[in-house]
């Protein structure tokens, strides 16, 4: 009976130790580029292009649901210029892969919005890549996929 609480005790022991420092940066990391994705999306529909401003690269592309191309001048201006009626912006399905200095983010943005009088609803797939520079994240690429839901 002795072995077997020690053994349990140990195990026990072992499962509550802290999260290593390497695992802690990673999570924070997460989290981080989480919230930066949030804070994005959030920017866009109060028209906040200062906000995205700080996120993006001098170098940034982002290439649209359509397949146009566009750069960082033109992503701050439709920013700047949004005027659609959405009434709601859901991301989720968050996914955060860091490489070093380098990290992609994939999410799911459901937006809900009236067109004519309509409710429509669209699904988008995002891939985001951002790079640390000076001790912050910066987006270098951007790209959003339309999903046809059946």
């Amino acid at each position: 009976m002795g072995k077997t609480l020690t053994i349990v005790g140990i195990a026990l022991g072992i499962w509550t130790l802290p999260v290593s420092a390497e695992e802690q940066t990673t999570q924070s990391a997460q989290d981080v580029l989480i919230e930066l994705e949030r804070g994005w999306n959030d920017a866009v529909y109060r028209q906040d292009a200062d906000f995205v401003d700080n996120l993006l690269a001098e170098e940034f592309v982002v290439t649209y649901d359509d397949g146009t191309r566009a750069d960082r001048s033109h992503e701050l201006q439709l920013i700047t210029e949004f005027n659609q009626a959405v009434e709601s912006a859901t991301q989720e399905n968050f996914t955060v892969r860091i490489y070093g200095e380098t990290a992609v983010v994939w999410f799911t943005l459901r937006l809900a919005g009236y067109r004519q009088g309509e409710l429509i609803e669209i699904l988008l797939n995002y891939t985001d890549v951002w790079v640390m520079r000076d001790g912050r994240w910066q987006c270098v690429s951007s790209q959003s996929t339309r999903v046809r839901e059946p």
